[in-house]
């Protein structure tokens, strides 16, 4: 094994991120108006976000700036932050539908849970994230470093909580590589499949659990894919094998690494934020955090998973868990409960207006 990335500035570390300010991005006045007026020309409370197309929503002055942003995070360090979406007088519902519209002209939203959702919000509803079926999503928590299910992560903010919440990320790469150079034998392990808890949202035909290793290699290019909640979680289901004590050295190696301060980067994001990770060479996290009391005030922001029209072609083992390695395919999720005829109709025209291969059914 040999150092390995993508490209040169995916393998950064705490500091040579803050001395690279390329993946940050600033929406300035006209980019913010036609934003929310794109989105307020078409608004329709009664409408499902499956109707939308990206054709309605003009983003004007916005869509270099975002373009940008994503060929970042495809092609640069692998993160993006864009700052300055229309905030301000803004309703969440609103806010809702910009994210929605940000996604259809990047990609194929994918299903994130048990409930078949395409768009999450992310806010305290008091689950136990630590529990067989918990998710970090919807508690309060700080969370392990972890991978979400698809290629693209978008995280846009409305509201922040009173304290805590702060965003935690570190490149997978930079990680894999400071192993190889201090503990090849423990990186190795990293290499083979592990065991991950579907937390009781897989669909029929799924089983509970899927089978996928921390890092693999595809036409000479490093992958990483880690969450260590639902690997421990996993442990407690049938026909699981149970960790070595070798593999537990390595993945509590790989976890110590991941915090480490010359590696791990931090960021606060404010209301009108959108944070954009590539999930195969980025790890994120996120701390505990405590609410606002008046509902108005609760943090809240809204989720979406996407499989860009531009992805790379994934290692053999990711198949599992994307359904899918090929490039271009709508990949990645967790269809869960109601992956219905309504969903598939709806990536099946997404993808044809992306010229992306839609999924098997």
């Amino acid at each position: 094994m040999r150092p390995m990335a993508v490209g040169e500035r995916m393998a950064w570390t705490a500091a040579s991120l803050a001395a690279d300010r390329g993946w940050t991005f600033t929406l300035d006045d006209r980019a913010r108006r036609d934003l929310i007026g794109a989105v307020r020309r078409v608004a329709d409370p009664d409408r499902p976000l499956f109707d939308y197309t990206h054709e309605e929503f003009d983003l004007g002055a916005a869509l270099p700036v975002l373009r940008a942003a994503f060929a970042e995070q495809r092609d640069g360090t692998g993160v993006a932050l864009v700052r300055g979406l229309p905030r301000e007088g803004v309703t969440a519902e609103e806010f809702r539908l910009l994210t929605w519209a940000i996604g259809l002209h990047f990609g194929v939203a994918r299903p994130q849970g048990k409930a078949s959702q395409y768009l999450s919000a992310v806010r305290d509803e008091g689950t136990d994230y630590r529990s067989p079926t918990g998710r970090g999503y919807s508690s309060n928590a700080a969370l392990d470093f972890h991978v979400d299910g698809c290629d693209v992560v978008a995280l846009a903010c409305y509201n922040v909580a009173r304290s805590g919440g702060q965003s935690l990320f570190t490149s997978s790469v930079s990680a894999h590589n400071v192993l190889l150079a201090e503990r090849p034998d423990l990186l190795a392990l990293l290499y083979e499949p592990l065991c991950y808890s579907r937390q009781g949202e897989q669909a029929p035909g799924e089983g509970p659990f899927l089978r996928c290793p921390v890092y693999g290699v595809e036409g000479g290019l490093l992958f990483g894919r880690w969450n260590r909640n639902r690997v421990e979680s996993a442990q407690r289901l049938e026909g699981v094998p149970p960790l070595t004590p070798e593999q537990r050295e390595a993945l509590d190696a790989l976890d110590a690494l991941l915090r480490r301060a010359d590696l791990m980067a931090e960021m606060w994001l404010a209301p009108g934020d959108l944070q954009l990770m590539n999930n195969h060479v980025v790890l994120h996290s996120r701390t505990r955090f405590e609410d606002w009391e008046e509902p108005a005030r609760k943090r809240l922001l809204w989720r979406l998973w996407l499989a860009p029209p531009d992805s790379r072609r994934l290692p053999e083992p990711w198949v599992e868990p994307f359904k899918s390695v090929e490039p271009g395919t709508v990949r990645g999720g967790i269809r869960g409960w109601q992956w219905d005829e309504a969903c598939r109709a709806f990536e099946r025209r997404q993808a044809a207006a992306l010229g992306m291969v839609a999924p098997a059914a």
